[in-house]
């Protein structure tokens, strides 16, 4: 069993350590003929909302590293990379830092991932894009919060490895948790993505300034957001309800697809031969 673990708040977050900490624990734990491995591969500084990006790296195809350590998981190789999360995943993932991983565990994130947030984040982003290349991945967030549980977050995650570990490959789970103490949790549920948004309204429908030639826009921003907004309009099995409810909240997700849906057919075809008609026009 190898695992890689990366993040988007960077490789000093205090989520990423706490999850080194929880898997060195679960390496340490290994029952006799049990090998399991771990890399920790994550941007060295923070990249939140970067989602699934990469970089140019056709410009820059080259990625500037350096070893770091984290406190209490000083046997768990480190690296710090000068990218973005994804761009992270898809390097440990393909076996760079000495670890072909079976699965990736990004987070923690300091900030629920819910609603239309999960297109956004960079922690999803990077599981999104292992699971590409083949790999099952776990997105941990928890709700942000004066003081965060991330040992909360960290104890939930790891029940759900072993099960992600059997699943067939390319399995990604987002997982959301309270801001609570783990006795306070009420449980865990299947949450269905909300239609929260993070930004709910800019610039003058957010109390800004009229338009000019230049300026700044002001965010409002929505329920989507790292501490949770006003949820009230969600159904009680949405992923943002349920953390404001107190239960933790699983989603499974899919990365990009092409579109099967048939009732796309019709406009396909009439896109197609009106391309067709003008590269016959071109010849």
């Amino acid at each position: 069993m190898r695992i890689l673990i990366t993040n988007d708040d960077g490789v000093g977050a205090p989520g990423i350590a706490v999850l080194a900490r929880a898997v060195a624990r679960w390496i340490d734990d290994a029952a006799d003929g049990d090998v399991r491995e771990a890399v920790i591969v994550a941007p060295r500084t923070n990249h939140s909302g970067m989602s699934a990006a990469v970089g140019d790296v056709f410009e820059h195809p080259s990625v500037a590293y350096s070893r770091h350590r984290i406190a209490g998981a000083e046997s768990i190789p480190t690296f710090a990379l000068d990218a973005p999360p994804a761009l992270c995943a898809l390097l440990g993932s393909i076996g760079s830092f000495g670890v072909e991983p079976d699965l990736v565990l990004s987070g923690i994130n300091a900030g629920a991932n819910v609603g239309r947030s999960v297109l956004h984040s960079g922690t999803v982003g990077a599981i999104l894009t292992a699971a590409q290349l083949g790999k099952s991945g776990l997105a941990i967030s928890v709700q942000w919060g004066e003081s965060v549980h991330y040992e909360t977050a960290a104890a939930v995650a790891l029940e759900v490895v072993d099960e992600l570990l059997r699943a067939p490959s390319s399995t990604v789970f987002n997982l959301n948790v309270p801001n609570l103490p783990a006795a306070q949790l009420r449980g865990v549920r299947r949450g269905h993505i909300s239609t929260a948004g993070v930004v709910s309204a800019a610039g003058p429908r957010a109390g800004g300034e009229p338009l000019g030639e230049e300026g700044e826009l002001p965010l409002r921003f929505g329920a989507a957001s790292p501490e949770l907004g006003d949820v009230s309009d969600e159904s009680s099995d949405d992923d943002g309800a349920l953390l404001a409810a107190g239960y933790a909240s699983l989603t499974p997700l899919r990365g990009p697809h092409e579109n099967l849906d048939a009732s796309l057919d019709r406009h396909v075809d009439v896109a197609l031969d009106l391309i067709s008609r003008h590269l016959a026009r071109a010849r």
